[in-house]
């Protein structure tokens, strides 16, 4: 799944693909390393300050992209990385399949309906409150972490499934970097392969996330790595996800994690 950011502010690419023209050549250039999917979002939601955007602000965003894509590549899946019912709707109406929400169907009361009455693919991302107050939230122990993980997703997918989600329909994130400290993400990237036992498919996003570039500092100065320095650490950790069983991995580097995810899939085939 490429990731595609056509935001002023994304922690990774944020102003990089805001218009229109940058936003398509680079769908299409993600397309050609070898993505089978397209994630486009239009509110960045990076831990610590940022600002939420209106619906329609959103929209104006995300769908002329949509259907540019669409427009000049027939048949490209796409999936609308939002929280808002509303663009969900008008996402799909463009030519969506997936709905994305980092949520998991908590933010807004009326997304849970609008993706039953839509029959479109969901993914229901695992959090731990908004990203202002991430920083600050209560550090949990190692053996902590997927236990809690497994909970909350357990429990927002059986709110998906009662709202007449169909459960093939159904992927299940367990939200790296959203609301888990740098060190919690460890065990559960290590501990990822029990969430399993859900019986969803799992979708991984790692992709140069800050938890990457702290445990890369020691060479740097001290310092995290840049956002520039994480690829290498970003194939290493989507070859662990993938080891443990996630089916879809988003990323912002499409070639170098196509051409990892080759090597482990033959591995698991191997098995």
């Amino acid at each position: 799944m490429g990731v595609l950011n056509v935001t002023p502010d994304s922690f990774s690419d944020g102003n990089l693909f805001h218009s229109l023209e940058a936003a398509t050549a680079r769908a299409f250039a993600m397309l050609d390393e070898g993505a089978d999917l397209l994630d486009i979002g239009g509110e960045s939601t990076r831990p610590g300050k940022y600002a939420t955007v209106t619906a329609e602000e959103e929209q104006r965003r995300v769908l002329p992209v949509i259907e540019a894509i669409l427009k000049a590549r027939p048949g490209t899946l796409i999936s609308i990385d939002t929280y808002k019912a509303s663009t969900a709707r008008l996402a799909v109406e463009a030519g969506a399949e997936i709905v994305n929400d980092i949520s998991a169907f908590t933010w807004d009361e009326s997304m849970a309906a609008a993706c039953a009455e839509l029959d479109c693919g969901v993914v229901l991302m695992h959090t731990r409150g908004r990203s202002a107050e991430w920083r600050n939230l209560p550090r949990l122990a190692d053996e902590e972490v997927t236990p809690l993980v497994m909970r909350e997703l357990a429990a927002s997918l059986q709110a998906a499934l009662d709202a007449g989600v169909e459960r093939q329909r159904i992927m299940l994130d367990p939200g790296y970097g959203f609301g888990k400290s740098f060190e919690e993400n460890y065990p559960l990237l290590a501990h990822q392969d029990e969430l399993a036992a859900l019986g969803q498919p799992l979708l991984a996003g790692v992709s140069r996330k800050s938890f990457l570039g702290r445990t890369l500092a020691p060479l740097h100065d001290g310092a995290d790595a840049p956002m520039a320095a994480r690829v290498n650490a970003t194939v290493a950790a989507s070859v662990a996800a993938i080891l443990a069983g996630a089916h879809v991995i988003r990323v912002h580097d499409v070639r170098p994690v196509v051409e990892a995810a080759r090597i482990a899939d033959a591995i698991l085939t191997g098995l």
